[in-house]
């Protein structure tokens, strides 16, 4: 399968939120990070950065999603 990266998120929390909002709008994802970031914590030299990777034929819809103002229901 063919990726792209859409979002660069610092740390595992922040990208499950992004996460979570692609795939309430049908988006497959896949979070992308070296595993020693998260288990000991580190967000130095890209140890903690989470790429949030996303079907190319859908990246454009993934990056117009996530460039959108959060709404308050």
């Amino acid at each position: 399968m063919d990726l792209t990266c859409v979002y660069v998120a610092q740390g595992l929390t922040e990208a499950e939120v992004i996460k979570a909002k692609l795939e309430a709008n049908e988006i497959p994802v896949l979070l992308q990070y070296e595993s020693l970031g998260p288990v000991i914590g580190l967000t130095l030299d890209g140890l903690g950065e989470v790429r949030v990777m996303v079907p190319t034929r859908l990246a454009t819809l993934a990056q117009e999603l996530l460039e959108e103002a959060p709404t308050v229901e």
